[in-house]
């Protein structure tokens, strides 16, 4: 059985920016309680994963020597 392969239209950075800014969105729609604390939450760690994409895929990252 092959693996189906899929090719993205946009890059991981944009995805992850755009599902931050979505989760921060919707949080800011749901009343104050365990909902809203979870959609916040979701925001914070994608937005935590985007600095780390960028920081990983910066040009001043150097491999170990």
């Amino acid at each position: 059985m092959q693996r189906r392969h899929f090719k993205q239209a946009t890059s991981f950075q944009d995805r992850i920016d755009s599902f931050a800014e979505e989760a921060g969105e919707q949080a800011s729609r749901l009343p104050p309680g365990k909902e809203q604390e979870d959609m916040l939450r979701k925001a914070r760690r994608a937005d935590t994963a985007s600095h780390l994409n960028e920081w990983v895929s910066s040009p001043g990252l150097q491999p170990p020597k």
